[in-house]
């Protein structure tokens, strides 16, 4: 096998996008032949012994991908010693190892994809794909015609404005209003902060779009599936379309 780039090789086996697999070998957590890795640095697989936190990487599984219908107070990522509860917990009976493709934040709820593919990740992920992601927002009170003007075109946040997003008014009422809002980038927390500081507190939020993907009707919170042909090819097309 010809030597690959060692962040590239553990993202093919599934450790994660290739900028997580930058994060491990930064961390001193890989290690090549008995000896610290180093970022850059190529490796043989087939000759080279590769271990992670002291596990050895193994051959790339097959590449899967699944959607999860991700509830509230669970936390995403693989692995947190702070945190109660992750998504680990509800896709424990996925057979081979999945990451996710992007966070969604432990108050918030809906679509979450996964999979092994380290480099599709790192391709939906790159902000110059833009992957829209659409959302469900219920916000405190009744946003204005200002409100909504200040969300679509760019609210200005402590590292700057944000970019123009499809902002659409659902439902209206003095108490509570529902807003549908599409980004197409993807700042800590960005949909709370934008709302917040317009004036109108996020009391619920569920993404219900990743790309071209929709959050179905009949996938309960806390359940999984497996992606469809149609639905794998629709998000490389997406991608291919954008390069």
């Amino acid at each position: 096998m010809e030597p690959i780039r060692l962040q590239k090789w553990l993202a093919r086996c599934g450790l994660g996008s290739r900028r997580a697999c930058e994060q491990l070998i930064e961390q001193g957590r890989v290690l090549v032949n008995g000896q610290t890795a180093t970022l850059g640095m190529k490796v043989d697989p087939e000759r080279d012994t590769i271990l992670v936190d002291g596990k050895p990487v193994r051959e790339p599984p097959k590449t899967v991908y699944l959607m999860l219908h991700k509830p509230r107070g669970f936390v995403t990522t693989r692995s947190d010693p702070h945190a109660k509860r992750t998504i680990m917990e509800l896709i424990a009976d996925v057979p081979v190892p999945v990451f996710p493709v992007g966070r969604l934040d432990a108050d918030s709820e809906g679509l979450l994809l996964l999979t092994n593919d380290g480099a599709l990740a790192n391709r939906l992920l790159h902000p110059r794909y833009k992957m829209p992601k659409t959302y469900r927002v219920w916000v405190k009170g009744m946003p204005s015609e200002a409100a909504l003007k200040a969300l679509r075109e760019g609210v200005m946040l402590e590292e700057g404005r944000t970019a123009p997003a499809k902002v659409r008014l659902l439902k209206a009422a003095p108490h509570e209003s529902l807003l549908e809002i599409t980004l197409r980038e993807g700042r800590k927390r960005q949909i709370r902060r934008m709302c917040q500081a317009v004036g109108h507190p996020v009391r619920k939020l569920v993404r219900i779009a990743f790309g071209p993907l929709r959050l179905p009707r009949d996938l309960p919170p806390g359940k999984w599936r497996w992606l469809t042909q149609e639905e794998i090819e629709a998000l490389k097309s997406v991608l291919r379309e954008q390069n």
